[in-house]
């Protein structure tokens, strides 16, 4: 059986007269002729035909007594064929959202292995934020040469206790000592208040080695519990690896939400673009219609829209005003003035909406 192509050999189904043809896997096949010549007899009622018919067969005879069955194709062998999914070419339903994927319920699917697959990015500092466990931490600490000093702390909230309590409590369950400049330092209220909103509390001091692992481990595992699902490592060499347990990134503190296939969907309100809202088209103004005429200057009314001086409208004074506010000449045909000008007046600044906000505001009006 080949791995590199669809075999089919004597393939009589319909006009087909006794076809035999390998068609390659992997790359895109386009089936053209005459009419009459049998593209459909291949690609629909040979191809399609043994392909779902091997999918359904996969099924138990239970679920098979609910699903469309079609009939065997005439034909002596087909090798190597996949799993097939056809698009009706007199399919009437259409609509501007219709897809192949949508049409062919692939979309789905997609949505699913990019929930599974998906890689998620923290949105201020783009390192990949993943929930980290006591394993995965101990992978990383993987790129430590042996012997390497190093404390785990977590840290702890000081600002909605009081810190007599704080301490006591963190004495009472076994810790004394805290992280604090670079230094491990002997837990008290002197320090705690130097530290003002956040201490970090040591679980444990190590000098990395391979065989280490299970104590690694546990003081990992003590430390998630304390902080709450974080966890700071210090190397005393100035190197600071923040952890988090939860789908946060550990050194920005923002917490995400876990994907859903709707955030994957353009026909979803969380997944669509919002700027087109999943229709993969936007309305935008036509600056050949706004300004149709280059040679003429502003008070000549460059920017039709707005008129002339004679028109008096309010667009055109507080045009006329931010010009002179920022000498640019309204004298001088629009082609004359320079490329910078030309984007304040078109895109507006932080003081003057511009044409393009202008036109954002009449939207909103309609």
């Amino acid at each position: 059986m080949t791995n590199n192509c669809i075999r089919i050999k004597g393939a009589r189904q319909n006009n087909l007269k006794n076809l035999n043809l390998d068609i390659p896997l992997n790359r895109l096949t386009v089936v053209t002729g005459v009419s009459g010549s049998g593209k459909s007899s291949l690609a629909f009622d040979t191809l399609y035909a043994e392909g779902q018919r091997r999918y359904v067969e996969t099924f138990s005879p239970y679920a098979r007594q609910f699903m469309d069955r079609m009939d065997r194709p005439q034909v002596e062998m087909i090798e190597g064929i996949p799993p097939a999914i056809a698009i009706d070419r007199k399919d009437p339903v259409r609509t501007s959202r219709s897809t192949v994927g949508t049409m062919t319920e692939l979309t789905d699917y997609i949505k699913l292995l990019f929930v599974r697959l998906a890689r998620l990015h923290c949105q201020n500092c783009c390192d990949t934020v993943i929930p980290e466990t006591p394993d995965i931490i101990w992978e990383k600490l993987q790129q430590f040469s042996e012997n390497t000093q190093a404390v785990i702390t977590f840290p702890y909230d000081l600002r909605n206790t009081p810190p007599s309590v704080i301490k006591n409590e963190l004495l009472r369950t076994g810790f004394d000592r805290i992280f604090f400049d670079g230094r491990i330092e002997e837990l008290s209220l002197s320090w705690m208040e130097k530290s003002e909103k956040i201490i970090h509390v040591m679980v444990d001091r190590v000098v990395f080695k391979k065989n280490d692992r299970k104590r690694i481990i546990d003081s990992l595992e003590l430390a998630f519990r304390f902080g709450g699902g974080r966890l700071d490592i210090w190397r005393m060499d100035n190197v600071h690896m923040a952890f988090s347990e939860a789908l946060e990134c550990p050194r920005c503190h923002i917490a995400y939400a876990a994907p859903t296939p709707n955030l994957f969907s353009f026909n979803s309100p969380a997944g669509a673009c919002g700027l087109c809202r999943g229709f993969g088209r936007t309305i935008d103004i036509d600056l050949d219609l706004i300004i149709p005429d280059h040679t003429l200057t502003l008070e000549e009314g460059a920017i039709k829209p707005w008129g002339t001086w004679e028109e008096k409208k309010p667009e055109y004074e507080d045009l006329i005003n931010f010009c002179r506010k920022n000498f640019i000449p309204t004298d001088a045909a629009f082609k004359q003035i320079t490329t910078e000008q030309k984007r304040s007046i078109i895109e507006g600044t932080a003081d003057y909406y511009g044409i393009r906000g202008f036109f954002r505001w009449l939207e909103t009006k309609t």
